[in-house]
């Protein structure tokens, strides 16, 4: 399995009591959602490799979990690592609802330019996300928010956009 064909589920941050707990960070929405989990890959060294837990309970974001045939020490030794999943067991998403690495790829047409390109990556800044878009060798950046996002049409891998008024002039000019 390769980082590739999984997302970052979260992150492995500091062990728990002394029989070799340890709190996961889970960067996700809907933690209760992985209450009944029993296995993730955690990086180590560069190479995913599978670890099989039990999830001891979950408040918030963090999880604490017990790690099967994994000494204390060994777990202690996994603090600080990050956990994958495989992609396929990523909830499926309906509507305007997307994953980031789902949309790379998709067109995007803008109500009032039309098509304006091909979706390169997803920027998250920490502030508000962006799409890459190429166009002809010209990148355009379209903030990723609610109001412009009109439609989003996974047969056809296109995104309908309303742009900010202006944006795309600041690309699109000659």
């Amino acid at each position: 399995m390769t980082k590739e064909e999984c997302y970052l589920l979260g992150k492995i941050t500091k062990p728990f009591g002394i029989k070799g707990q340890v709190i996961m960070f889970l960067d996700v929405d809907t933690p209760a959602d992985y209450a009944d989990l029993d296995s993730a890959f955690v990086e180590v060294k560069g190479s995913l490799v599978p670890y099989f837990f039990h999830v001891d309970g979950i408040s918030g974001n963090k999880a604490t979990v017990t790690f099967e045939d994994v000494t204390p020490d060994e777990a202690r030794a996994l603090v600080g690592n990050d956990l994958y999943l495989p992609l396929d067991l990523l909830p499926k998403l309906t509507g305007n609802k997307f994953y980031f690495h789902e949309v790379v790829g998709f067109r995007v047409v803008d109500e009032e330019y039309g098509d304006i390109g091909v979706i390169a990556s997803v920027i998250d800044y920490p502030a508000q996300p962006l799409f890459q878009i190429m166009n002809n060798g010209t990148e355009i950046l379209v903030p990723i928010v609610d109001p412009v996002i009109v439609k989003v049409d996974r047969t056809l891998k296109t995104i309908f956009i309303k742009a900010p008024t202006g944006l795309i002039d600041l690309y699109m000019r000659e």
